[in-house]
């Protein structure tokens, strides 16, 4: 194995961690709660009464 090779399995390393990061932020959609507002997590109970 020569160092061009090396090279191409890394990029290809790099794109395929790339690709899944952005599928998994295309399948965690934003979801909404109870009173229609969007939820984004638990740190925005704090704003809430």
């Amino acid at each position: 194995m020569n160092q061009s090779d090396l090279l191409f399995l890394v990029l290809i390393g790099i794109g395929l961690a790339s690709l899944t990061l952005f599928a998994i932020q295309l399948l965690k959609r934003p979801r909404r709660d109870d009173r229609g507002e969007w939820y984004e997590g638990p740190w925005d109970d704090d704003d809430k009464r």
